[in-house]
């Protein structure tokens, strides 16, 4: 789950994080009078669930309250488009107007779960403001990390290390040191999956701030977290995906025309692999878990369904916990229900397999069989096109 730059500042606040002063506005007169509170100079910054909003014109900086008005009316309304919204871009509703800053230089610090050490690593780089994998890409050596022990903690001597490896002006450190600690407590108490400040600035008056602010978190922790929950924007979410979320469905929308239904993460993974090496294009990643009901199975399909771009459908279900007649009966009953009329393959192997096909072949609908991955894949792509 994903949150915007302000909300994310307001929660590191709580962490004795500093962050530089501004507030929200969804109007024009809001952005102006917030404006006015901070001596009437501002950042007018665009607030979307997305990089790159400096490039495509989301960020302004203005030098009067006039300036203010003027790009509030702008930015307020247009379709933001960069490089992580895709083509389709994403409406901006709401504005940061945040105080000017008077920045000497940039850093970037970030902590994230890697899971190839079972340990939350935070990095840091002198080559702040700009996107991370390009520093990753050009100049890996400028990126320093520390593991950190999950038993302990983020150390202060681990902080330390990584500001001055990252050339901290030496009056600085300590307050750096303080930043990173305080980000590492944010991103832990708060089940983070990425906490991410780019950039991180040192001013003239010795501050250590943070200037943009990107915190995810982990879906599977939000249920102890209902003040996170609250921050949710719908707005900035595939109604897809949220109608996908009402039902505990793990749907992701692709841009492909082949809809998956498919049981388990990593099958559904595989599947989407194999369409790709028979030529066709998954419209969705669509996973329903390992204790689907028919109805759950039915609003699957709908939702699939829904994306005008979806030209044939692949269920390919694994029965262990899932029962292949559960599937079976849901599929016949989505069917059914939407009216189905694009070619639908099925693959069921596993518990209750020889009932679930006779119920399928029993059907009277025009549903393909598959006996394989393979066999399913090649079918629906041929199918579709």
């Amino acid at each position: 789950m994903n949150i915007h730059e302000y909300q994310g500042k307001q929660l590191l606040r709580e962490f004795g994080v500093a962050v530089s002063s501004g507030e929200v506005a969804f109007t024009v007169d809001q952005a102006v009078a917030i404006a006015e509170k901070l001596g009437g100079k501002a950042v007018v910054k665009a607030q979307i669930h997305a990089g790159g909003r400096g490039k495509a014109g989301g960020v302004k900086l203005a030098k009067s309250l006039e300036d203010v008005r003027t790009y509030a009316s702008q930015i307020l309304g247009m379709t933001l488009v960069t490089h992580q919204t895709g083509p389709e871009g994403k409406v901006v509703k709401r504005l940061l107007i945040e105080e000017l800053t008077n920045i000497q230089k940039e850093y970037y610090v970030g902590v994230v779960v890697d899971r190839s050490t079972g340990s939350v690593v935070m990095m840091a780089s002198e080559e702040g403001g700009t996107e991370i994998e390009e520093v990753a890409a050009h100049s890996p050596e400028k990126i320093i990390k520390e593991v950190v022990d999950p038993a302990v903690g983020l150390l202060s001597f681990q902080a330390q290390r990584l500001a001055y490896a990252i050339n901290i002006p030496g009056p600085l450190v300590r307050k750096a040191v303080k930043f990173m600690m305080g980000l590492y407590e944010a991103f832990v108490a708060k089940d983070c999956s990425i906490a991410e400040i780019n950039p991180l600035v040192v001013t003239a008056e010795g501050d250590v701030l943070a200037l943009d602010a990107k915190l995810n978190f982990d879906p599977n922790a939000l249920f102890r977290h209902p003040e996170i929950l609250e921050l949710r924007d719908l707005d900035e979410e595939d109604p897809k995906e949220i109608e996908a979320s009402k039902f505990d469905l793990s749907y992701i929308a692709l841009e492909g025309n082949v809809g998956c239904m498919v049981n388990g993460a990593g099958l559904a993974m595989a599947t989407m692999d194999t369409i790709k090496y028979f030529g066709g294009e998954p419209a969705n990643f669509l996973d329903v878990g390992g204790g689907a009901t028919t109805e759950k199975v039915t609003a699957a399909f709908k939702i699939i369904l829904s994306d005008p771009n979806v030209r044939g459908i692949l269920v390919n279900i694994f029965g262990g916990i899932m029962k292949c007649d559960v599937i079976a009966n849901g599929v016949i009953a989505a069917a059914k229900e939407v009216g189905l009329n694009k070619p639908l393959v099925v693959r069921l192997e596993g518990t209750n397999v020889d009932l679930g096909k006779e119920i399928l072949n029993t059907s009277g609908l025009n549903i393909v069989a598959a006996d394989s991955l393979a066999d399913a894949a090649q079918k629906i792509v041929s199918l579709v096109k």
